[in-house]
């Protein structure tokens, strides 16, 4: 089939690329002629494994094509996609739905023929029928049915969900739509994906009801998190305990610093607004919210307690910079707040990142970039762990220990056993597992060398 992809954003070139790579034919819009002209040169705009393979194939097959031109390409399509953003509206929350709307007007005025346009843009309920009366407005005469089609992509594994997928919701009453939406989806069916049928609004809903309800799962195990720790309890177990019930399940439940990204923040605040505004109250969601942006404040403290709240004049390396591993998303990412409060506390932060240092400048334009993590590590009195990317998992300890002034390591994500940590000879501090503190054997750093009566904190200890 023929498909304009509107957007060339994370859900649209991704979408395009995964389209085109079914067999059909797909045109990529955007206004951005350098984006445009980037992506052709094969520099894509957002880093996704295998993405620059999977656009450089499929333009050499001659299945993926980029424009600025959408008139060229809604009038030679099938279908359309909107595929552009809605950011969070500024004051209030609300998606903002200007380039949906801007997007739907071109459209109207593009088409030829009989066309089936779609939502995959995340927007609130009723956004779909805004966009048909916007087309109807626009284009009295235009053979349309618009439907939703909510995308349900995981950023650094956003391929493989789209080829993948858990489902594909599709919200129409119009047998055309139907009937071209399921030759789109097609190629999947030997994959026996579950293609579900449902209204246009409950679609909208679904896309909004599932972030909130992953959200709430992470916000859920990072309270019980804080619990076990005062407990004594291993938050992990905990996690394992409960996720081996089918019912619940494991994913989600992973302790750490708080969710961010483009989407959960987001989508989290807008599911409010359009509660809000239907006299709803949603009161588990606002609850996760809150609870969410005090915890991506709260966590420098953490670090500060080693050193007996005060940091000033202490350098802190911090590993990991984006929202999530194998992504360059800075999106809402803890490691902005956490880098802050570092800063307000007096410390001096330099962090690493395999991919995000481009975007993270652009969030903390004077942030000092490492060349590796090593480099972040060394002369730090401590070092922060906030994205579990793959080679932070696997880093020569002995060499991390030695090139430290301190031996102290804040792990917010969980990646190494605290036993480990301990034996040698580092401070670890993790998520959900309680304080660590070096054995006696490991110890060699001489400002540690005196710690034999379970101090708290490196002031004690110098003390």
């Amino acid at each position: 089939m023929r498909i304009a992809m509107i957007g060339t954003g994370y859900v649209g070139l991704v979408s395009g690329a995964c389209f085109a790579d079914f067999g059909h034919h797909v045109t990529c819009v955007d206004k951005d002629h350098n984006k445009i002209k980037a992506i052709e040169d094969g520099d894509m705009p957002i880093f996704e494994p295998g993405l620059d393979q999977l656009v450089a194939e499929n333009r050499k097959q001659g299945r993926l094509r980029f424009t600025t031109q959408l008139p060229d390409a809604v009038r030679q399509a099938d279908i359309v996609f909107i595929a552009v953003g809605t950011p969070s509206r500024r004051g209030d929350g609300h998606a903002d739905l200007t380039y949906v709307r801007t997007a739907a007007r071109e459209i109207a005025s593009a088409i030829e023929g009989f066309t089936v346009v779609v939502t995959k843009s995340t927007v609130p309920v009723g956004t779909g029928d805004e966009v048909e009366r916007l087309i109807r407005d626009t284009n009295p005469a235009a053979d349309v049915a618009v439907a939703s089609n909510p995308e349900f992509l995981r950023e650094g594994a956003a391929i493989r969900d789209f080829k993948l997928p858990d489902r594909i919701v599709i919200g129409t009453e119009d047998e055309r739509a139907r009937q071209a939406l399921s030759e789109v989806y097609r190629p999947l069916y030997l994959n026996q994906s579950p293609l579900m049928f449902t209204s246009r609004r409950t679609a909208e809903l679904i896309k909004y009801a599932a972030n909130a309800f992953l959200a709430t799962k992470i916000t859920f195990i990072n309270e019980i998190a804080d619990l076990a720790e005062r407990v004594g309890a291993d938050v992990q177990e905990i996690a394992r305990g409960i996720g081996l019930d089918n019912r619940i399940g494991p994913k989600f439940l992973n302790a750490g610093p708080g969710f961010g990204g483009s989407c959960f923040p987001k989508d989290t605040r807008a599911l409010i607004k359009i509660a809000q505004d239907n006299d709803v109250p949603l009161r588990i969601v606002e609850a996760v919210l809150g609870a969410n942006e005090i915890r991506k404040r709260a966590v420098a403290r953490r670090v500060a307690a080693v050193f007996g709240g005060n940091l000033r004049g202490k350098t802190v390396g911090v590993l990991g910079l984006t929202f999530k591993p194998n992504t360059d998303d800075m999106r809402e990412a803890p490691s902005i707040p956490l880098i802050t409060a570092l800063r307000d506390l007096g410390a001096n932060v330099r962090a690493y990142d395999p991919m995000g240092s481009k975007q993270a400048l652009q969030e903390i334009p004077d942030l000092e970039i490492s060349e590796g993590p090593y480099a972040c590590a060394e002369n730090a009195d401590a070092l922060v762990i906030v994205t579990e990317w793959e080679q932070f998992r696997a880093l020569d300890l002995d060499r991390i220990k030695d090139l430290m002034m301190h031996p102290i390591i804040v792990d917010l994500r969980n990646i190494y056993r605290p036993e480990d940590m301990s034996a040698r000879g580092f401070l670890y501090e993790s998520i959900g597992r309680g304080r660590h503190q070096p054995k006696i054997a490991a110890i060699q750093s001489p400002p540690l060398a005196v710690q034999t009566a379970g101090f708290s904190t490196i002031e004690e200890i110098a003390e």
